[in-house]
């Protein structure tokens, strides 16, 4: 499939490259209690081009002096992966968009507008006209200091389609060659942020020539679905966070998207430019430099992702992975899969990590193990590694040291320390 060319370089929305433009270190960033220093930022930023994304949101140059030098500082040293940077509608704002990014290898300024009638009316205190007419002279601004221009509507999900669609056509005449429709409080459901993207890219004039990204807020859970609707409908850029950060209940997962991309390419035909090895990582550095760990059943990064606790699951993971596992750990970076032990968990489970560690059980001795593993298993959450070595140095014992004894005071001692540490 042949694929035209945008003015800033991407493929149109013909082929199936999806552009990833990572956004944890601005709307990730403005999550309610989390705050990352210039430092801390340009770390991250070079673990994001690493994790090859296709652009850096670096922040919101004109909130601080702080984080004017932080993505001034991003600018310069990130080379391979474009710059940019948010203003509202205002001058000043793209002004420090511009002298913060100016010196990227590919910069880029992104103004953001709202077009919802909510928003324009009881944020702005505008009219509908003024609106547009506001949003016009920022990007024709914004456009005579650099060649790569964005513009989002914010909160299209709630907007009056053919107002957004006169917004869109607007600002493309006025030289913004990338469009970005957002569900910027997370109110639609697939089918309807999909139907808005696609009437966007059918009905807005010159939107032929143009990338068209999406940008999905999780508040019903749904950012993930919906940015893969909107890919459908024809965009071909989705904005995101690692670890699925951002304002309230978060922004469209990284690892999410990339990887169903991934894993479903055969059914959706889509690939990115993502290391997939690289999530791992990237998504640990956000975790530690944020301060917030991942929930453990997160998909993909959460500790749980990659680990199997029940019988049934651990035997058709021992026979097979793909039992189980639709994805390899190794596809994101980690070692290996995790098969924890339990009072839920398999003899198989139970032997194979006994294997593992390399300790060995005799025929005579099996059996004692394996009661006392669900006698540690039935007061523990887990059983760990140090505990499977303790039952099997005690069942190993010559029955001469102790003669098996119910009150014998050495097996007591030992299976107290197993069961309650």
């Amino acid at each position: 499939m042949n694929a035209k060319q945008s003015k800033n370089g991407e493929q149109r929305a013909e082929s199936n490259r999806v552009f990833i433009l990572d956004t944890t270190l601005r709307d990730g960033e403005q999550s309610p209690g989390f705050h990352l220093n210039a430092t801390s930022k340009l770390r991250i930023a070079r673990q994001l081009e690493k994790l090859g994304v296709d652009v850096i949101e670096a922040g919101f140059p004109s909130s601080s002096a702080g984080e004017f030098d932080a993505c001034r500082r991003i600018a310069r040293e990130i080379r391979s992966v474009a710059v940019t940077a948010l203003a509202r509608a205002d001058r000043d704002e793209i002004d420090a968009v511009w002298r913060a990014i100016r010196d990227a290898q590919s910069p880029q300024i992104h103004v953001v507008m709202p077009v919802s009638d909510l928003h324009i009316e009881r944020k702005l205190g505008l009219s509908r006209d003024e609106a547009l007419k506001k949003g016009a002279e920022a990007i024709a601004y914004a456009r005579s200091l650099c060649e790569n221009v964005q513009y989002s509507a914010e909160d299209a999900g709630r907007a009056e389609l053919d107002y957004v669609i006169e917004a869109v056509e607007t600002m493309i005449a006025l030289g913004a060659n990338v469009i970005n429709i957002a569900d910027s409080t997370g109110y639609c459901v697939p089918s309807e942020f999909g139907e808005i993207v696609e009437q966007v890219i059918d009905r807005a004039r010159g939107a032929d020539g143009v990338l068209f990204s999406v940008h999905c807020h999780n508040d019903l859970g749904l950012a993930t679905a919906n940015a893969k609707a909107g890919i459908m409908a024809g965009a071909r850029r989705v904005e995101c966070t690692v670890n699925g950060i951002g304002e309230r209940a978060g922004n469209t997962s990284l690892e999410e998207i990339v990887m169903l991309l991934r894993v479903r390419k055969a059914r959706l035909g889509f690939e990115t430019g993502v290391n997939t090895t690289e999530i791992t990582r990237t998504s640990r550095l956000i975790a530690e430099l944020t301060g917030t760990p991942v929930q453990p059943n997160k998909a993909v990064v959460g500790a749980n992702a990659f680990a199997h606790a029940a019988a049934m699951q651990q035997d058709g993971i021992l026979k097979d992975r793909a039992s189980y596992e639709i994805m390899k750990p190794e596809d994101i970076g980690l070692a290996e899969s995790r098969l924890v032990l339990t009072a839920r968990s398999s003899r198989g489970a139970f032997r194979h990590r006994l294997a593992k560690l390399g300790l060995k059980t005799t025929h005579a001795t099996d059996d004692a193990a394996w009661d006392r593993f669900l006698e540690v298993a039935g007061a523990k959450k887990e059983v760990t590694d140090d505990d499977l070595q303790q039952i099997v140095v005690l069942v190993e014992t010559p029955s001469s040291m102790h003669a098996r004894r119910d009150d014998d005071s050495d097996v007591a001692d030992t299976l107290r320390h197993l069961i309650f540490g």
